[in-house]
């Protein structure tokens, strides 16, 4: 009879992590939703481009304008605030700084995305999503203790960031390529390693709190949600067909 309980009880516990992850992913989705919404709003609006990006009349290709590079800093600043403060933050106020980030990036995208023809764009992220869904589908599932990798990762991220800073200068293509596959790697890596951690804090959020698993869902869309982006403009880079 001891055995009814127990079983009972990890029941209840796999219920609450399958509800806590789909509201990560939910909200991920809802993120990465905003940001193709507003991609799309700009690149079709003559007067957002103007606004926003000085266009190249010869080639159709956008630069960004200094608006664009003070909202590039206010993404990172959100980035920051969010990962630092979630802890005690209002879960309405995280949710909104999550939402104004993702369509924050939907804007700061574009001209990436412009540089590509939309099949090509189109493409990569399908595959993307293929490769990140396995990823995290492997993170979810393996009994594997996957800690171990989030040092070697984390190095592996902080050598990419300084490689393209270099790169910026040296102009070179075979490092840039070399950059991207790497960059690949990591950020599957990063999504496995993630995805169980974000498995391992729904194992422990309070039952009942609706405050504390909502903070937990929108901490774990916007860490999910980098991975997923990081991985298709690292796979744009490799596979995309430029205009």
């Amino acid at each position: 009879m001891s055995q009814y309980p127990s079983a009972s009880g990890q029941m209840a516990k796999t219920e609450v992590v399958n509800a806590f992850m789909r509201g990560v992913y939910g909200w991920m989705s809802g993120g990465l939703a905003l940001t193709a919404l507003v991609s799309y709003i700009v690149i079709n609006s003559q007067a957002l481009m103007q606004m926003f990006f000085v266009v190249d009349p010869a080639t159709g290709t956008a630069s960004m304008s200094t608006l664009v590079f003070i909202l590039l800093f206010a993404e990172l600043g959100i980035v920051f605030y969010l990962s630092a403060r979630i802890s005690t933050m209002n879960p309405a106020t995280a949710t909104g700084l999550f939402m104004l980030y993702s369509g924050l990036n939907g804007l700061t995208l574009t001209p990436i995305l412009l540089a590509y023809t939309a099949e090509s764009v189109a493409s990569t992220f399908f595959i993307s999503a293929g490769m990140f869904g396995a990823m995290s589908a492997y993170g979810l599932l393996t009994k594997k203790d996957l800690t171990s990798w989030g040092s070697l990762l984390f190095m592996g991220l902080i050598g990419i960031i300084i490689a393209m800073v270099v790169n910026m200068f040296m102009q070179s293509s075979a490092m840039a390529f070399a950059i991207s596959v790497i960059g690949v790697i990591i950020f599957l890596g990063l999504t496995a390693y993630d995805t169980q951690k974000l498995k391992t804090m729904g194992e422990n959020v309070p039952v009942g709190d609706t405050a504390a698993i909502r903070r937990g869902t929108i901490l774990g869309a916007l860490t999910l949600y980098l991975d997923f982006i990081n991985l298709f403009l690292m796979l744009l880079r490799l596979m995309g067909d430029r205009r």
